[in-house]
């Protein structure tokens, strides 16, 4: 299995008069995503407000995308956990499940040394099967994975890509001149997946895909092509979903603007809380370009 090209982090559709995760939103969500040609699909991101779920609500929103993929694009879940105990068990667990792959995401109470971080993806990477995307955004896990440390990392056969949401392009390439082919780069941040891709990354991975995945899908396309200046204008335009995200918060913008193109995927998990009325206008103009 190789992991490239456009695969959206999926919301977790939630109604909040129930407090239960919408499953059958998220499969006709998932299945309209693989309809219209991704690559792959990553339940339990930031996008799928992961942290905010229950253990038994995380493996129900992986089982509903592996049970609707069957096998048609891989599943790629996100893992969040502070300990490498829990890590482990949650990785075993979702690889019973089927998964194909998974995203780490390390958080840290504590600071954590290089040699901890170092330790942590490698005591983890040697005790379970499926290949792992190393994620870095210190902005939320306080814990900033360094170009040292994946250029130690990559030596690991089980850690195979990286997903970097920093928006360095420079750091980036630092690690591509020095791992070469032993780690796949995909994108995160929406400025830069084009640049990503120039300087030789395999794909985005990243929520605004999940509104728009005609649109990323296009991109990706005209840059494996070489079309670079198409491609650019393109980006441009998903800038402005970017925008929003900043202006309103990530979950709110995603489940609204799912919501507005006819999918039931209800409001984010409290303590988040929906856009209002007002703000929904707003989000509207500020993406009203994209399509």
């Amino acid at each position: 299995m190789n992991l490239k090209g456009i695969i959206p982090y999926l919301v977790t559709p939630y109604d909040p008069s129930s407090e239960q995760v919408k499953l059958a939103s998220l499969e006709k969500l998932a299945a309209s995503l693989i309809e219209k040609g991704v690559h792959g699909l990553s339940p339990l991101g930031s996008s799928g407000e992961v942290h905010y779920l229950s253990q038994d609500d995380k493996r129900s929103v992986v089982q509903t995308v592996v049970n609707v993929a069957k096998g048609q694009v891989p599943v790629v879940p996100g893992i969040t956990a502070f300990s490498i105990k829990d890590t482990i068990e949650q990785i075993n667990e979702l690889e019973k499940i089927g998964v194909d792959a998974v995203v780490i995401i390390l958080n840290a109470y504590f600071p954590l040394s290089d040699d901890q971080i170092i330790n942590f993806f490698k005591t983890v990477a040697r005790s379970v099967s499926c290949p792992i995307v190393l994620y870095n955004n210190p902005q939320f896990t306080n814990c900033d994975l360094t170009t040292n440390i994946i250029i130690e990392l990559a030596e690991e056969p089980n850690i195979q890509y990286f997903k970097d949401a920093r928006g360095q392009t420079g750091r980036l390439l630092s690690i591509m001149n020095q791992v070469g082919d032993q780690l796949q780069i995909f994108s995160a941040s929406a400025h830069i997946p084009l640049h990503v891709m120039q300087l030789g990354g395999v794909g985005w991975m990243a929520g605004p895909a999940c509104a728009y995945p005609e649109q990323a899908l296009k991109l990706y396309d005209l840059a494996t092509t070489g079309k670079w200046g198409e491609a650019n204008k393109i980006q441009q335009k998903l800038w402005h979903a970017n925008e929003a995200f900043q202006k309103f918060n990530l979950v709110p913008c995603l489940k609204a603007l799912l919501n507005m193109q006819g999918y039931d995927v209800g409001a984010p998990i409290p303590p988040l809380t929906g856009l209002d009325a007002n703000e929904q206008n707003e989000l509207r103009n500020m993406v009203r370009n994209i399509e």
